[in-house]
Formats: C-alpha cells, structure tokens, sequence
C-alpha cells in the first residue's frame, strides 16, 4: 500500500482504520465521482482512498509551497528525484556521526538560503534540488518534525537515526503513480469551493486547535490557524451541506483537556460528532501522558 512520503504534523496513518469506517457509502456504491482534500500534509488518508476507490477524481490542496512543491516534483519527475535522493543517501552513508550531523546543517542552511526569492509558482528544475533536500532533512531531522520559524525557516535540529531510509524508490514511484491521475494546487483552502461538483467527498485535516497553552498544533506552518480560521472552515462546511456535498472534518477534542470547552461541540452543533480514540499524547511529561480522543465531524449517516 502506498504510504506518506513525507512524516507531518498531524498524520493520519495509526487512524486510517477508524477513519475508513466513517467514510460515506457513497464511495463505495459509486455515486461520489471527486475527492477533495484541502490540507493534504503527509496524505495518508488521501493514499488509502486512492487504492480504496481507484476510481475518483482527486484534487489536493494545501497553503505551505513547500508541501506543494514536493507533491508536483513527484508527480512530473519521480526518477530525476529518485537520483538526487540517492546521491544525498549515499554521500551521507559515507560519513562518519559527526560529519553526518555537520552535513544536515550544511543541507538545512542551504535549503533555508534558497528560499530566498525562490519560485514556487512555476515548475522548473530548482523544485527537484529542492524536493530532495526536504526529503533528506524530514527522513534524518529530529522527529521527523517539519517546523519553521517566523521568517519561514526551517529550524528543526539533526535526529539519531542509525540507518534513516532517506530514498524509499518504490514508494516514490506508487506515490508518483496515483499523483499522475491527482490535480495539485496551493492556496487556501477556501478554493475548493469554486466548482466543486456535487457528486463529491471533502477530507478536512486542519491544523488541530491547540489542546493547552503549551502545546500548539499551528507550528508547523509561519501563518498559523486560528478559531477564526476554524469558523471559517466551518462556513465552507455549511456551503459544502447545501450544495448536498459530502464532508468530514478530523480535530482535536478540548474535553481532553476542558470538559467545559465546547469549542466544536457548539461550532459544528448541526453536524455529527464522533469521538474516536486517539494514540497521541497531550503532554511531555511521562506522567501526564496517557490516550485521547480526537473528533470526526460529518454531515451524512446515523453514527450516534
């Protein structure tokens, strides 16, 4: 099965089984036509629906250009990729700890320099280079975080990976397949809905609401998202609902942290809330860490 080629913030691989029993059964009598999912991320569950229901029509949308960028270099160029990335794997391999870790901060100020009146509008043969050093700092960066600063400059220090699998060829190469038949866009994720049609399923993963103070979802991206840009989202489901079009909206639940904080319980009060048990931890302290529950909100079935 295909798998994300990317490590996000956020990745829905450990909940795709739950996910996958809430999706509507339209997918499966044929009626839904076209995928939609406006913050693709890692795209786990965009794969699993591509091998799941070959048959949609997939469209994928996120703001970050970075994210953007990677996803179109693999769909127009996977073996030019696959080469830079095994060079980068195999010139690393060579290295002794020390060098290994002075060569990711080499890649990572390199990469960081480079975004410097880089273009990220039109494909050209900086977006392969490019590509390929996100990759190669996401596979051997601490945690697989991918985390920039104000100015938009990634910040994440070197991991302690003994043998990282910087280049996955084959996954690379599935990946590249399901992406040759997906339309990739960047921007807001507002755009999808000029001419969605309606014979359509929309897979929201926002950046999650924080649970706490401490702990933030919004990191991962310089602009942030905030409540209002979860009322927002919210009023793109409303035009979604009217339009008759399917939606399923993933994030975090404050009764985890809040039983009084009904945040989503009254925002998307005329919609399904289901909780469903999550593996993430809520804090970094060993002795406060323990299972919760994440929210799928949707607006079709009987699931109470």
């Amino acid at each position: 099965m295909v798998k994300p080629f990317l490590k996000w913030a956020g990745g829905k691989r450990q909940l795709l089984p739950t996910i996958q029993k809430y999706l509507p059964p339209e997918l499966t009598t044929g009626e839904i036509q076209h995928y939609f999912e406006p913050f693709i991320g890692g795209g786990a569950v965009l794969w699993a629906i591509a091998c799941q229901f070959p048959h949609l029509q997939r469209s994928i949308l996120d703001l970050n250009p970075e994210l953007i960028t990677a996803y179109t270099t693999v769909q127009q160029d996977v073996e030019s990729l696959i080469q830079q990335l095994e060079n980068l794997q195999g010139h690393y391999f060579s290295l002794s700890p020390t060098q290994q870790s002075q060569y990711y901060y080499q890649i990572r100020a390199q990469f960081n320099q480079q975004r410097q009146g880089f273009d990220f509008r039109t494909y050209n043969p900086q977006w392969l280079e490019r590509t390929a050093m996100l990759i190669f700092l996401n596979r051997t960066c601490f945690n697989g975080l991918f985390r920039v600063n104000a100015k938009g400059e990634f910040n994440v220090p070197v991991g302690r990976y003994r043998n990282p699998k910087i280049c996955d060829r084959l996954n690379l190469t599935e990946v590249a397949q399901v992406l040759q038949t997906t339309h990739i866009q960047q921007g807001d994720f507002t755009a999808i809905a000029t001419g969605i049609p309606p014979n359509s399923f929309v897979y929201f993963d926002p950046p999650y609401r924080p649970l706490n103070t401490t702990a933030s979802f919004n990191a991962y991206a310089s602009q942030g998202f905030d409540e209002q840009d979860q009322r927002r989202l919210k009023e793109l489901c409303d035009r979604l609902h009217h339009q008759g079009i399917r939606f399923m909206v993933s994030n975090s639940d404050p009764h985890n942290i809040d039983p009084n904080d009904h945040f989503f319980d009254d925002l998307y009060q005329d919609y399904q809330i289901i909780r469903i048990p999550a593996t993430r931890m809520i804090n970094s302290k060993s002795r406060k860490r323990g299972p919760i529950s994440e929210l799928l909100i949707i607006n079709y079935g009987d699931h109470g």
